[in-house]
């Protein structure tokens, strides 16, 4: 399955609570994306809270840009990625 890296802008910032509503939310995003077979693997969010970079394993940047938009989330870009790090070539 091909992975991707979305890049997101949150103007206002992105103020999910740490708390059980914030779960809720978190779990809410990943319910609708499993439901076009796409996964949110993790995000890294800027210390601005205005950007965040998350990676998804999705069939197809279309899958991701349909799950972004049930879930009212925005899409800067979409970047297929792969893995490289110090342990590659181990």
């Amino acid at each position: 399955m091909p992975r991707y890296l979305i890049e997101r802008t949150f103007p206002q910032g992105l103020n999910i609570p740490i708390n059980a509503e914030g779960k809720g939310v978190c779990l809410d995003v990943a319910e609708r994306n499993a439901e076009g077979g796409v996964t949110w693997v993790h995000s890294y969010v800027s210390g601005d809270k205005q950007k965040t970079f998350c990676i998804y394993d999705a069939p197809t940047p279309e899958a991701v840009r349909t799950a972004a938009q049930k879930n009212g989330l925005p899409v800067d870009h979409i970047t297929e990625v792969r893995v490289l790090d110090p342990y590659f070539y181990a």
